[in-house]
C-alpha cells in the first residue's frame, strides 16, 4: 500500500487523526506496512512489540498460553477491528504475554510500535485512543474470565452460538467442535457433548460442516 492508502485508511479509523500535525500523519504513514497473513500463522508470540495492527479483512484469534501449553481465547478481531496489545512499546501497563494467530487468510495494515509510541508521546489524544481501545478489549477479557469461572457449560455455549449467530446475521455456523472449544477455553470433548445435547432438544442441527441453529428463541433463552 502507498501512504495515500494508509492515509485514507487511518482517516477513518483513527478518530485523533485531524488532531496531529501533517508531519505526525505523514510519519505514521511512512512507517505502516501492509501484510498478508495466511491462516495459521502466528502474528505476535508476546515477546515483542509487533506494532499497532489494524484488520482489513480476515480474522484474528488473541490468546494466552499456560506454561503447560493449553491457552485460552481471549477474543477475536475482525475487519476494522483493532489490535492493541500487540503493541507493548506503546502500553507500558502491558506487562502480560497475549499471543495473536491468524485464524483466516487475513490483510492487516501495521503501524511500526516504536514509531506510534514516539508519535504517541508528542500527542495526548493518541495516547488516550490507545489507553481507551486496550480497556475496551480488556472488558471483553473479563467477560471470558467471568463465563468459565462463573456460568455452567450449557449457557456458555448458548452465549458462544447466539453470538456468533448474531455477528455473521446468520443461523449457520461454519465451525468445527475443536474451533468452538478452543473459543471458548474449554476441551472438545466437552463441546461435542454439549452439541449432542443441544441437538438431542432440538435446538440445533450438527453436521460435518458446522452448526445449524433450529430454536433461535429457546437458544436465547439458554443465554438469561
Amino acid at each position: 500500500m502507498t501512504e495515500i492508502v494508509f492515509e485514507s485508511i487511518y482517516r477513518e479509523r483513527f478518530p485523533f487523526w485531524e488532531k496531529i500535525s501533517d508531519e505526525d500523519r505523514e510519519y505514521i504513514c511512512r512507517n505502516s506496512y501492509s501484510v498478508a497473513y495466511p491462516r495459521g500463522r502466528n502474528i505476535h508470540d508476546g515477546s515483542d512489540c509487533s506494532g499497532v495492527i489494524l484488520v482489513c479483512s480476515g480474522c484474528l484469534r488473541l490468546y494466552m498460553m499456560s506454561d503447560e501449553g493449553k491457552d485460552i481465547t481471549l477474543y477475536r478481531l475482525h475487519e476494522g477491528d483493532l489490535c492493541m496489545l500487540s503493541a507493548s512499546c506503546v502500553l507500558d501497563a502491558i506487562t502480560f504475554e497475549v499471543f495473536v494467530d491468524a485464524e483466516q487468510d487475513s490483510q492487516c495494515c501495521v503501524v511500526s510500535g516504536p514509531a506510534f509510541a514516539a508519535v504517541s508521546q508528542r500527542n495526548p489524544d493518541i495516547r488516550i485512543f490507545a489507553l481507551e481501545a486496550a480497556v475496551s478489549r480488556f472488558s471483553d477479557v473479563m467477560w471470558v474470565m467471568q463465563q468459565i469461572l462463573f456460568m455452567s457449560m450449557d449457557k456458555r455455549l448458548a452465549i458462544f452460538l447466539f453470538d456468533e449467530s448474531v455477528r455473521t446475521g446468520s443461523d449457520i455456523l461454519t465451525l468445527t467442535h475443536g474451533q468452538i472449544a478452543r473459543y471458548m477455553g474449554s476441551a472438545r470433548e466437552v463441546v461435542s457433548r454439549m452439541l449432542k445435547y443441544f441437538a438431542g432438544e432440538g435446538i440445533v442441527e450438527v453436521s460435518r460442516g458446522g452448526v445449524t441453529i433450529l430454536d433461535r428463541k429457546r437458544l436465547q433463552k439458554l443465554t438469561l
